[in-house]
């Protein structure tokens, strides 16, 4: 009665104002009522920002990830979030990264694949009267060990498919084995492969980083070996690659596969013994050397 004396002609308002308009009104007043009463000044945001980063890393690391992977790999960890907190912080950090490409890249392949993989290829020399000479090799990926190694005047299919069969004795074989389009893997060394069941796989013409290991073994081979030395015969030039493999596979640690040998029979000491106890074996007439501990 108090509000109708001081609003004169409310009545008639209630005549233009629809039950539907008021009703609306009523439902925004309560959010409001509910949404003044429930906020708190100064409240500390749910996510600490170590969670929040650890999200975004999440999502630029794992491009394959949706928010419920992350959300369980975080629950995993005992951090607990919902899958619309992740999404909400996963498109902040994915928006200015590029689309991503789902089809795997030649990188990934061998690196998910390197254990099963084996390379092989040619390096080209010539002797002390210039005549031609090929070291041919197979390189395991992983373990950057040279599997098989010879060397040849006349290389070609005929002479190439019993070198895959020499580095496959007894059933030991890779998955894959990659080369490069040279007519010398010719299809008798496709059929020994096929039958085998090794699924050779050429690369692309003029793409040196599609065998980037064998590349680098050549590059090796060269520095290493072949720049300090004249080649007086095909047997002469056996033998000194048969003690530079020997050298690269037991005594040399690659860094591609972070500093180990490619076949580890050492063991590190637990105690440091003292260098008097150093042995220094010359390799290749003391090009190289190798050190070891004396038993």
């Amino acid at each position: 009665m108090l509000l109708a004396r001081k609003l004169k002609g409310w009545r008639d308002a209630l005549h233009i104002v629809k039950p539907e308009t008021l009703l609306k009104w009523h439902r925004h007043g309560f959010r409001l009522y509910w949404r003044q009463k429930t906020r708190h000044k100064g409240r500390k945001p749910r996510l600490e920002p170590e969670t929040i980063a650890l999200i975004k890393e999440m999502a630029v690391e794992n491009r394959l990830w949706g928010a419920p992977r992350i959300r369980d790999e975080l629950r995993k960890l005992g951090i607990k979030v919902s899958k619309r907190t992740v999404q909400k912080y996963m498109r902040q950090a994915r928006r200015s990264l590029p689309p991503l490409n789902k089809s795997q890249t030649w990188a990934t392949f061998l690196a998910n694949h390197a254990d099963e993989i084996w390379a092989c290829d040619f390096v080209q020399i010539y002797d002390l009267f210039f005549r031609t000479i090929f070291i041919f090799f197979i390189i395991e990926l992983g373990s950057r060990r040279v599997v098989h190694f010879n060397v040849t005047r006349s290389p070609g299919d005929a002479w190439v498919t019993p070198q895959l069969r020499e580095a496959t004795p007894f059933g030991v074989k890779p998955r894959f084995l990659i080369c490069d389009n040279d007519g010398k893997y010719g299809s008798q060394f496709e059929a020994l492969a096929e039958n085998s069941g090794i699924d050779v796989i050429h690369t692309p013409v003029e793409a040196p980083k599609a065998n980037a290991v064998c590349e680098r073994y050549i590059g090796s081979v060269r520095r290493e070996l072949l720049d300090h030395m004249l080649i007086l015969s095909q047997r002469h030039r056996y033998h000194k690659v048969k003690e530079y493999v020997k050298y690269f596979n037991y005594a040399w640690p690659h860094q591609g596969i972070e500093g180990h040998l490619p076949i580890p029979e050492r063991t590190v000491p637990l105690l440091m013994p003292p260098i008097s106890q150093l042995r220094r074996i010359p390799v290749l007439a003391g090009l190289h050397h190798d050190y070891q501990w004396a038993a």
